[in-house]
């Protein structure tokens, strides 16, 4: 039987579907294999932690959503996703790690059975959870397939949120403040810091206000000292040490629905170079945010950005921030519009970001990030945490 307890309506899945269909006829799809987890929940409210093993969703522009998974996840596509029982279709457990077949092969029978094996199959070329040896499977099994690169096609169709979706994104803000106030309630010199993480996962799960926390698509980053001028360290267990800035980049997540927020705690006095940061970065901070409206390109905000670091003769390249919103492992961006020069995307209303401004040198990093709502006046900020350096003596 179809989810007792959905997320989303039945309503809300059928505009999906519609949304997704109609980038479909536009990009000349007429089937449609999702693989990426974040995809497929969103079409179906499947969710479950299958997607090392081959899994998708199958679209067309008439019948109902198809779920195709492992057998023994198959139960738990039923008990998640909001289609009856007839949309689930699995393969048993000798497809698994195994170099004799590929779980491709047998959805490739199905696929011809149904009678779409002569389509235009939209994949996801560009995708973590789509390999070769999955398009070489589905290539082999349906010669007579045309297959199109549909890599982003549904990403782009998420960007603008539903107000239930704003609502788990900004329950998602709150528990992401609460572990902020514990990171700079217990850290210390001489903590070990896998022994703060254990903490930060402890706020994460427990949640805020009576709503439960989700394991985010990203593990927490918390370097410290020189190893904070690398981005994308995680932790060890080696003690905290005084006259060091850690940044911590983390996110609350509700129902797969994430807020990142990034803060830098500096344990005794921060030298100049940190205060000079804080002070640029807090002020292209507001002149970015001022840019994200309604009607303005994702560019505007980089401009302002960057005007006001110029300033203070820091620059900043690369991207500087992403879409966010429902997402596994292992990112929490939505892999399309990219805040950064040249990407000219418009905004519109209840599109979400996470505005990434960090500034990184030869052997220090610094972190301080918002997440928010596109507004016609202004944008609304997903989570309220104070805007600053922290410093800890």
């Amino acid at each position: 039987m179809p989810n007792p307890h959905p997320d989303f309506t039945v309503a809300e899945y059928a505009e999906r579907l519609r949304k997704t269909r109609a980038a479909m006829e536009a990009a000349g799809v007429e089937l449609l294999i999702t693989v990426d987890p974040s995809n497929m929940a969103w079409l179906t409210g499947y969710d479950g932690w299958s997607f090392y093993t081959p899994q998708c969703v199958l679209i067309t522009h008439s019948e109902s959503p198809v779920w195709y998974g492992r057998e023994m996840d198959a139960r738990g596509a039923v008990r998640t996703v909001y289609m009856p029982d007839s949309c689930v279709l699995s393969y048993p457990d000798d497809y698994v790690m195994t170099p004799k077949r590929h779980a491709m092969d047998l959805l490739a029978k199905i696929v011809a059975e149904r009678g779409w094996g002569s389509m235009r199959v939209g994949v996801e070329m560009d995708n973590y959870y789509f390999s070769a040896a999955t398009l070489a499977a589905l290539k082999k099994g349906l010669p007579n397939a045309t297959f199109v690169d549909a890599n982003t096609l549904v990403n782009w169709q998420r960007t603008v949120k539903s107000e239930r979706e704003l609502v788990y994104m900004k329950r998602a803000g709150r528990i992401v403040e609460e572990m902020h106030k514990k990171i700079f309630e217990i850290i210390e010199p001489g903590m070990r810091k896998n022994d703060l993480v254990a903490q930060i996962y402890h706020s994460a799960i427990t949640g805020a206000d009576g709503h439960g926390g989700d394991y985010p698509a990203i593990v927490p980053m918390v370097p410290s000292g020189a190893d904070a001028s690398a981005a994308h360290l995680t932790w060890n267990d080696r003690p905290l040490q005084r006259d060091e800035g850690t940044f911590f980049e983390i996110a609350g997540c509700h129902r797969r629905y994430h807020c990142p927020l990034c803060r830098t705690i500096y344990l005794g006095e921060p030298p100049k170079k940190f205060l000079d940061t804080e002070k640029a970065v807090k002020e292209g901070m507001a002149a970015g945010l001022e840019a994200a409206r309604t009607g303005n390109v994702a560019e505007d905000i980089i401009i302002a950005f960057n005007k006001a670091l110029s300033k203070y003769g820091i620059s900043k390249d690369g991207r500087s921030g992403y879409p966010i919103g429902l997402s596994y492992p292992p990112d929490w961006g939505e892999r399309t519009i990219s805040l950064r020069l040249g990407d000219r995307s418009v905004l519109k209303e209840n599109m979400t970001f996470h505005f990434m401004t960090a500034i990184w040198g030869e052997d220090w990093g610094f972190e301080i990030t918002e997440s928010f709502v596109v507004k016609e006046t202004g944008p609304e900020l997903l989570a309220n945490y104070p805007r600053k350096l922290f410093v800890k003596n």
